[in-house]
């Protein structure tokens, strides 16, 4: 215990030694440079146009092309055939007529209009700015030049702390 409060003034003395006295003053602005920074800012940037597309408009169907081509070709396929080939040819016949009847009778049905259509199309921009980050300012204290970089324009006078701590020899 005694050892303890023997410790103790030594370890306070060293902490009030090494303490150093610190105060406000007051130092004369040389110059005060605005800083900036170049930043991209995204926007979107969209253009429309019109464009016509192509439909296909359906006629009336009819079915009379398609029965005769049938007929025909299932007529004709019995000419050719013997036999269970015969069954086969006209079965094959009527199937090929009725597809070429149906497409010759309906190939002018169908017919093709223009429809204009608004298409919008978009795309990401980006915009160069400048933005001020800051102010570096030199300024002069007791003859010595200094320089910092602040958040805003301190005008013709700048408040410093000045830290005073003795140097060990």
């Amino acid at each position: 215990m005694t050892r303890f409060i023997i410790l103790l003034p030594l370890l306070a003395t060293a902490a009030l030694s090494a303490h150093a006295d610190t105060y406000v003053d007051t130092a004369r602005v040389r110059s005060v440079q605005p800083q900036y920074e170049t930043v991209a800012v995204p926007r979107q940037e969209c253009s429309s146009q019109w464009i016509n597309e192509t439909h296909r408009v359906e006629g009336q169907r009819g079915y009379g092309g398609a029965v005769i081509g049938g007929v025909a070709g299932a007529v004709l396929g019995n000419q050719l055939g013997n036999g269970h080939g015969r069954e086969a040819a006209t079965a094959l016949g009527a199937v090929v007529g009725a597809f070429t009847g149906d497409r010759l009778a309906n190939r002018g049905g169908d017919r093709y209009e223009q429809v204009p259509r608004q298409v919008q199309t978009c795309q990401t921009v980006n915009e160069m700015q400048q933005r001020l980050t800051g102010y570096q300012v030199a300024y002069e204290y007791r003859g010595q030049q200094f320089v910092a970089l602040m958040p805003q324009d301190p005008g013709r006078q700048l408040q410093v702390r000045v830290s005073v701590d003795p140097l060990p020899r």
